[in-house]
């Protein structure tokens, strides 16, 4: 469990922090990651687990043609379909996703490696998973031990290592493609801005393991000797009438939709 306090889920108390100079700066940087990992990313169905839109123009801008965003809580403002639902029971039919962000999720959650087996049953073959975490490994880490018992984001929430996530990845089939690490300042006011670059560029150079943010893309790996992706005719729906319905373990009914999905 994370030692977040206060009123609301730990996952809005995160989207809090990211409005403080700070968060913004954090932001920024994990956007101009995800832009680059999400530019030779095709697909259908995007879905966001976590957060808010810190993120909305990014995902506006790839390839994938529909962004269902599941936050934590009742979204404030009107930016595209969005459900409130429990990340670790996700309202999404099996086999029916492209790309599923989790935006600091693991770091929130009761049960990171239930959240994770619910991102694969959603993802279809060759489905890819990205995820943005806290290093427990770093100079935020070293931070959070100093900082959780104030309850607040980000340093309430469970830093996790690039090695705890990749193996569990691992066992559930997954293979990661990429991994990198961002935020390589002490999380210090003092130490931001353009004159303290330097510390990123030793970072990038010296210890690159040791940046605050972790950046982890994985794909679904499936043994099988049919064709991997199912054919448009053939792909799940995600949303009918405008909504998500609800969906249990493999083999139960999801959400349907008739005929073939608009180009």
């Amino acid at each position: 469990m994370t030692a977040c306090t206060g009123p609301g889920s730990p996952l809005a108390g995160l989207e809090h922090w990211y409005r403080t100079p700070l968060g913004r700066d954090v932001a920024a940087r994990e956007a101009d990651c995800l832009t680059q990992l999400l530019h030779d990313t095709f697909g259908y169905y995007l879905v966001q687990v976590g957060l808010g839109d810190c993120f909305r123009e990014v995902l506006a801008a790839s390839r994938l043609r529909h962004r269902v965003l599941l936050p934590g809580e009742p979204p404030t403002g009107a930016h595209g379909p969005a459900v409130v639902g429990d990340p670790a029971a996700l309202p999404v039919a099996a086999d029916a996703v492209d790309v599923v962000l989790l935006p600091h999720t693991l770091d929130f959650v009761a049960d990171p490696r239930k959240v994770l087996r619910e991102v694969e049953r959603v993802l279809i073959p060759e489905g890819h998973v990205i995820i943005l975490g806290f290093n427990a490994l770093s100079p935020w880490g070293l931070m959070r031990l100093l900082y959780r018992y104030r309850g607040r984001a980000p340093w309430c929430g469970r830093f996790l290592t690039t090695y705890r996530v990749e193996d569990w990845l691992s066992l559930l089939g997954f293979d990661v493609e990429v991994r990198q690490h961002l935020m390589f300042r002490p999380p210090l006011r003092g130490v931001q801005g353009p004159r303290f670059a330097v510390f990123d560029a030793l970072g990038r150079g010296l210890w690159p393991a040791l940046g605050g943010v972790y950046v982890i893309k994985a794909v679904k790996r499936v043994s099988t000797l049919t064709p991997l992706r199912p054919s448009w005719s053939a792909r799940r729906a995600l949303l009918a009438g405008g909504a998500i319905e609800p969906s249990t373990r493999r083999g139960a009914p999801g959400v349907r939709r008739s005929g073939r999905p608009s180009a």
